[in-house]
């Protein structure tokens, strides 16, 4: 089993940035494929980005190409995803999860994660 915990998200102005962090712990936290998913009120669950088990592949959504970073300290069992050029649009709770393994054509596919975090806040105003 696997826990999840969140933090770094906040209120900003658009254009700025925010740098969110996951924490895991529990078994093989290691091994995991892990993911930042983001969710607006009244809209769909949305894949943000993702990484493989040893940081060597990532995966964007078309919207936050060339703006998100996602990476991974696995010594440290903890997720990245550094924002920057934040729009109005990116609003909305942002949740890690991690999965075991999951198919490189869908890893921004949050059906197929197991483990989720609670979820942190981010705001971005005009």
């Amino acid at each position: 089993q696997v826990q999840l915990v969140e933090s770094g998200g906040g209120s900003v102005q658009a254009g700025g940035s925010l740098r969110l962090s996951c924490a895991a712990s529990g078994s093989t936290v290691y091994s995991n494929y892990m993911g930042w998913f983001r969710q607006a009120p009244g809209k769909e669950r949305e894949g943000v980005a993702a990484i493989d088990t040893f940081g060597r592949t990532t995966y964007y959504a078309d919207s936050v190409k060339g703006r998100f970073t996602v990476s991974r300290d696995n010594a440290n069992n903890t997720l990245y995803l550094q924002m920057n050029s934040l729009k109005p649009e990116d609003t909305a709770m942002y949740y890690c999860a991690s999965q075991s393994w999951v198919p490189s054509a869908r890893a921004l596919d949050g059906t197929l994660y197991k483990y989720w975090g609670q979820g942190t806040q981010v705001t971005v105003s005009s």
